[in-house]
């Protein structure tokens, strides 16, 4: 068994490669039986996993260390490279959906294979390589910039990550203090964060009507591949955020300022969940590691078994350290298998949510790894995020190995932010389509923009005249707003079903785990709505969806006394 640090790189050679694809190609045109034409198509296959690993690897060794001088020069050469890629796999679905062979490749893979090809070929063209090529740099530009971060804060130097446990501190001032540090970085960049953003929503926009169409809003649907769903049917989704749930999450908010005893909340004390203090886990990332292995083995054989896979392979990278860039992501590594977790622990109960939330999306990537169709193993980002959501809520049982006699005050929290999450989720939904439908907004325009949709879905929120935040600026921490457009109302949408899970998983486990299990398995063969109801869940979108399971939601919580924990 080799392990993560000798999976093996070496860069590629772009004419080699295309020279290779295209024998590989005319093979699959050439086929005269089906036989021919699915051994050419499973070569095609193998060529581009190799590629999407060698990719991977470059991405997960940029990010684990920014400060890597040989795998920052490889990311580069890949962010040129990836467009070039991706007009071979074009070129492949071209001749994919016109084959003489598409019903039977049809009836063995199935529809939504082919879906996906239509939509890819939907969303490239030749003409906008050296656009997309702009678009990789500037979004590498941005994640560089917010991992280069070095924060003074009371005699030391921190990362973003490792300044978000002041945020969480018990004395008000800490708090207040340690928020205006972390953001006191964005600020002392702001004229660069808000460069590199313009320069995106120009390059994609003029990406999008070189491809024909009216703005980025439609080409941005199509590059996530949202094939049973549309802007209108997210547009009523984000009214039932706003109706049923805003008012619920301002009632939150109130609590929690009676909670820990304030007079009125102000941005730098919605972190601080109780008087006693925040939930934290009780030991090092060594220790939680060791209670999520017994955690996992203890959820199922399925999960054990995966769980090892990862630990004996080294496919995991947690603590948060300089150089390292912010955030959390599971990826997967074609050719051994792999899927890999990123994330940042920091000593607050965010460690346990990575634990459980990537781990979701792992063990999806590894129960789907064996699907013969590389667009299979990973089902599109709303999909994607049931998987992760609602692992978070399946291993609620085990949380006393983390949190000990703090376990109910980690459930009630946990439960909370994720209701409290959706406003957010969808004002970011909102914000990208007013950007999008405006691209030539300046800066300052897009701020005030933002400004009024935190009125609308985040009312409760006061910054105490933090400037930088008052301005309308807090939306540039968002990473997703500036390297993958669109890839937000994602988890609101996954985080109803994973309601649904939770209450289903307190009923009766065991088939609310069949289920989920049979959602992972499925990988990526269906559209999000086909997997929704494969997995016995209602639809976010259905009429009385939203509004029963906030409710349900909301009664758990207000039937806690959360006073008492």
């Amino acid at each position: 068994m080799i392990t993560f640090e000798d999976y093996t790189y070496e860069r590629p050679n772009l004419q080699e490669e295309k020279d290779k694809f295209s024998g590989l190609l005319q093979d699959f045109k050439a086929a005269d039986s089906f036989n021919k034409a699915t051994k050419a198509m499973e070569e095609i296959n193998t060529f581009r996993n190799r590629l999407s690993t060698l990719s991977e690897l470059v991405y997960i060794r940029a990010t684990i260390n920014t400060n890597d001088a040989f795998y920052q020069k490889e990311r580069d050469f890949f962010d040129e490279l990836e467009p070039e890629l991706q007009a071979l796999s074009t070129e492949f679905y071209k001749a994919l959906v016109k084959s003489s062979y598409r019903e039977q490749l049809e009836a063995q893979w199935g529809s939504q294979f082919f879906s996906i090809a239509d939509l890819e070929i939907q969303s490239f063209s030749p003409e906008v390589i050296h656009l997309l090529q702009k678009e990789n740099r500037l979004s590498s530009e941005y994640a560089k910039l917010v991992a280069s971060a070095e924060v003074e804060f009371q005699g030391e130097t921190y990362t973003i990550a490792q300044l978000t446990p002041f945020s969480q501190n018990k004395d008000r001032s800490t708090r207040k203090k340690a928020v205006e540090a972390s953001f006191g970085f964005y600020e002392g960049h702001v004229a660069k964060f808000d460069d590199i953003y313009d320069q995106l929503v120009k390059t994609r926009h003029e990406i999008a009507t070189t491809l024909g169409y009216k703005n980025f809003v439609e080409l941005g649907y199509k590059r996530m591949q949202r094939i049973d769903y549309d802007a209108e049917m997210v547009h009523v989704f984000r009214k039932q955020v706003r109706d049923y749930v805003v008012p619920l999450v301002t009632k939150l908010y109130e609590k929690q300022a009676e909670r820990i005893g304030v007079d009125a909340l102000k941005f730098y004390d919605e972190g601080f969940t109780f008087k006693s203090g925040n939930a934290t886990p009780k030991g090092p990332p060594g220790w939680i590691v060791e209670n999520g292995t017994k955690m996992y083995s203890e959820l199922s054989a399925e999960t054990d078994a995966f769980f090892h896979y990862m630990l004996d392979r080294n496919l995991m990278d947690l603590e948060a350290k300089k150089g390292k860039e912010s955030g959390g992501y599971c990826t997967f590594i074609e050719d051994y298998q792999s899927p890999f977790i990123f994330s940042n622990f920091n000593g607050t109960s965010g460690d346990i949510d990575v634990l459980t939330h990537e781990a979701g999306h792992a063990f999806q990537f590894y129960s789907s790894r064996d699907i013969a169709v590389p667009e299979y193993r990973f089902p599109t980002s709303e999909a994607a995020e049931i998987h992760s959501m609602s692992m978070e809520f399946f291993t609620w049982p085990w949380m006393e190995l983390f949190f000990k006699e703090d376990a109910d005050k980690y459930r009630y929290s946990h439960l909370a932010d994720t209701l409290q999450f959706l406003p957010y989720g969808v004002a970011v939904d909102e914000f990208q389509h007013l950007i999008y439908e405006n691209p030539n907004w300046t800066p300052d325009e897009r701020k005030v923009a933002w400004k009024k949709l935190e009125e609308t879905y985040l009312p409760h929120r006061d910054y105490d005249g933090i400037t930088y935040l008052e301005a309308g600026a807090f939306w540039q921490r968002q990473s997703h707003i500036y390297e993958i457009p669109f890839y937000y109302i994602d988890y609101t949408l996954a985080q109803v079903c994973a309601f649904q899970f939770w209450k289903k998983s307190r009923d009766d486990q065991e088939s609310a785990w069949h289920d989920y299990y049979h959602l992972c398995k499925l990988g990526g063969s269906k559209p999000f709505l086909e997997l929704v109801e494969a997995a016995n869940l209602r639809s976010p979108f259905e009429e009385g969806t939203v509004e029963s399971i906030v409710k349900a939601v909301d009664d758990w919580l207000d039937a806690i006394d959360d006073k008492a924990l």
